[in-house]
C-alpha cells in the first residue's frame, strides 16, 4: 500500500468537486476504487488491514474543515493502516438514494463486510451520523459512532423538527429508513450529543436501544466533531471502539480534556452568566486563571469581584 499512503500527501483543499474527485481516484486506485453512485454520491474504498472504517461525509463538510481537503478516515488509514470505505455526498442528502441502497445491497450479497475482523461505522452531523446508523444494518456485528445524529426526517414522526425543510418530501420510510431500528444488528453503538442542543437531544432520545450508549457533552454546541478533532480525541475514540475497549467510563475520562479547551470553557461561562449563577461563574473563572493563561477569564473574574464589592458597599 506504499503508493496509496504516499498519495495521501496530495493537497485537496479548495479544489472544485470534479477535480477533487479526480485526485481522490488517483489516491485510492492502487489499493481500492472510486465508484459513482447516482448523481450525488460516490464510494471510495482503500483496502489494507482487517479493520474497516466506514465513514459518511459531504464534499462541502470536508472542504469546510480546512485541513487537508481529504476524507476524515484517510488520516486513520495512514496512522493505523486500517481499510476505509468512505461514502461521499455532494450536499446534504442523508444518503437517501436508491443507488446508495443498491450499493450496500451488493456489498451484503458479496459478503464484503465478512472479510474484515472489525467494522466501525462513523458519521457526524444530522445526515452523515444518520447514515452511519442506518446503513450499519448491512454489517451485523459492526460498531457505530454517531455524533449528533437524526433518527429520521419523516414529518409524521418529527413534525417538531424545524431544520432541513428541503428534506420534508424525501422518503425515510423505505429501505434503510428509520435509523434507530437499523442499529438492532450492531454489536454496540455510541450516540454523542449536547443535551442543551434541544433538537439534537430529542433525536438522541429516539435511539434508545439496549445496545446503544448515549454520551452527553453539555455546552459543546452544534459542531462536536470539530471540537473532538481539536482536542485530539476523535481518532482515539474510534481506535478504542474498533478494539472493543470503548465504553461510557472511557469516554468521560477522555472528555476531561474539555477542562483545558477554551471554546468549551467560554460556552460554559456564557451559560452561567446567562443563568445569573454569579458565584459559580466566579469559581469557573478563578479555576481557569489558575490553570491557564487567559486574559478573557481574568478580566471577567476582576469584573465579578468589582460587582461583588459594589454590592457589599451598597448593602
Amino acid at each position: 500500500m506504499q503508493d496509496a499512503v504516499n498519495g495521501f500527501d496530495v493537497p485537496m483543499l479548495g479544489l472544485k468537486i470534479g477535480e477533487w474527485l479526480e485526485k481522490l481516484e488517483e489516491i485510492v486506485d492502487e489499493d481500492g476504487y472510486l465508484q459513482p453512485l447516482g448523481q450525488r454520491h460516490v464510494a471510495a474504498f482503500v483496502e489494507d488491514k482487517p479493520t474497516l472504517l466506514v465513514t459518511f461525509e459531504t464534499y462541502q463538510g470536508i472542504q469546510a474543515r480546512g485541513d487537508t481537503g481529504q476524507p476524515l478516515g484517510f488520516e486513520l488509514v495512514q496512522a493505523l493502516g486500517w481499510s476505509h470505505l468512505c461514502l461521499l455526498s455532494d450536499g446534504d442528502t442523508w444518503f437517501r438514494d436508491p443507488a446508495v441502497y443498491a450499493y450496500f445491497d451488493r456489498l451484503v450479497d458479496d459478503g464484503f463486510f465478512e472479510d474484515f475482523k472489525e467494522v466501525v461505522f462513523y458519521g457526524a452531523g444530522p445526515g452523515c451520523a444518520y447514515a452511519a446508523a442506518a446503513f450499519s444494518v448491512a454489517a451485523p456485528g459492526a460498531r457505530v459512532v454517531a455524533i449528533q445524529p437524526q433518527a429520521t426526517l419523516d414529518p409524521r414522526i418529527t413534525g417538531w423538527e424545524t431544520r432541513h425543510m428541503h428534506m420534508r418530501r424525501t422518503s425515510f420510510t423505505d429501505r434503510y429508513g428509520y435509523a434507530p431500528d437499523m442499529l438492532d444488528a450492531a454489536a454496540e453503538a455510541f450516540v454523542i450529543h449536547d443535551p442543551y442542543e434541544r433538537l439534537d437531544a430529542i433525536h438522541a432520545g429516539m435511539f434508545t436501544r439496549s445496545n446503544v450508549t448515549t454520551l452527553r457533552m453539555p455546552f459543546m454546541g452544534a459542531n462536536i466533531e470539530n471540537d473532538l478533532l481539536e482536542m485530539q480525541l476523535l481518532f482515539r475514540i474510534l481506535a478504542k471502539v474498533a478494539s472493543g475497549t470503548f465504553n461510557e467510563a472511557a469516554f468521560y475520562a477522555m472528555a476531561r480534556a474539555r477542562r483545558s479547551y477554551p471554546p468549551y470553557l467560554e460556552r460554559l461561562a456564557t451559560a452561567l452568566q446567562f443563568a445569573d449563577r454569579t458565584v459559580l461563574e466566579a469559581v469557573l473563572c478563578a479555576n481557569v486563571v489558575c490553570r491557564m493563561k487567559s486574559h478573557k477569564f481574568l478580566h471577567r473574574l476582576e469584573a465579578l469581584e468589582r460587582e461583588a464589592l459594589g454590592d457589599l458597599e451598597a448593602g
